[in-house]
């Protein structure tokens, strides 16, 4: 079975074969022609074109004058020529252009105003925080009897507590005595100092803050071979007083400096506060 399916393939082959190649046209098998040669006959052939140049188009007859008249040719206007029919689409491009690179340039941003200049400040003033003290009750009378000149609320008296004073002191008959005994003192490596007009005639040893710092400063002086000495209490707590400017400019100061003010404060001087 299966030779005979090749041997029918193979023969169908040759006969096709045969029929491609023309070799049956005798018998009128042979394979139509697939050229179209009307096809070709209705090409452009090249051979047979020509150039031509292009006739230029008539210039549009002139304008005939208008006819005269009577009125003055200064007195009536002469009527604006229309537009050639053919610039028409050449001014419209050109309006378009026109009105595209309009809308593609941008705005320029208006002018900014300069600001105006700041006006200028007056020089800042110095001013500085004095004081003076400790002052006692009769100076300050004087300086409030002073101070009435100043301008009001510039100055200020505080209130302050002198803390009570012990002094080591040896009493002595006379100046003549006093000076003496100083020199022997002296001679021991103890210093003096005068008590005050209130324990004149006699000599200071050291004054202190508290009455039991004196009496060390006793027994030490004891021990150093001082005899006649004693501890008296110099000074009891004293209210005071204590002078404060808290803010006194260039005309303040120069009022402060007065030869009044000064008499005023009893040689206490001022001072930046502390």
């Amino acid at each position: 079975m299966l030779r005979w399916i090749v041997a029918l393939l193979l023969a169908a082959n040759l006969v096709w074969l045969a029929w491609s190649q023309g070799w049956l046209s005798g018998l009128g098998l042979a394979p139509q022609p697939q050229a179209e040669p009307e096809r070709v006959a209705r090409q452009v052939q090249p051979q047979t074109l020509h150039a031509r140049p292009v006739a230029e188009p008539a210039a549009p007859p002139a304008p005939a004058d208008p006819p005269a008249s009577a009125t003055p040719p200064s007195a009536t206007a002469p009527p604006a020529p229309e537009p050639a029919p053919e610039d028409a689409p050449a001014r419209q491009a050109g309006a378009g252009a026109a009105a595209e690179t309009a809308a593609a340039t941008p705005e320029a941003p208006p002018p900014v105003a300069a600001p105006a200049p700041a006006p200028a400040l007056p020089p800042a003033v110095r001013r500085v925080c004095l004081q003076a003290g400790v002052l006692d009750e009769r100076q300050a009378q004087a300086v409030r009897r002073a101070a009435a000149a100043l301008p009001a609320n510039a100055w200020r008296l505080d209130s302050v507590q002198l803390p009570g004073r012990w002094m080591v002191y040896v009493k002595l008959p006379s100046a003549e005595a006093a000076s003496a005994r100083r020199a022997e003192l002296r001679a021991q490596g103890v210093d003096t100092d005068r008590p005050g007009a209130a324990l004149e005639p006699g000599l200071s040893l050291g004054r202190f803050s508290s009455e039991e710092a004196a009496e060390r400063a006793l027994s030490d002086l004891g021990r150093k071979g001082v005899r006649g000495a004693r501890v008296v209490r110099e000074r009891r707590d004293t209210p005071a007083y204590m002078l404060r400017v808290p803010a006194a400019d260039d005309a303040l100061r120069a009022q402060l400096g007065g030869r009044a003010f000064r008499a005023a404060l009893g040689g206490k001087a001022l001072r930046p506060c502390d």
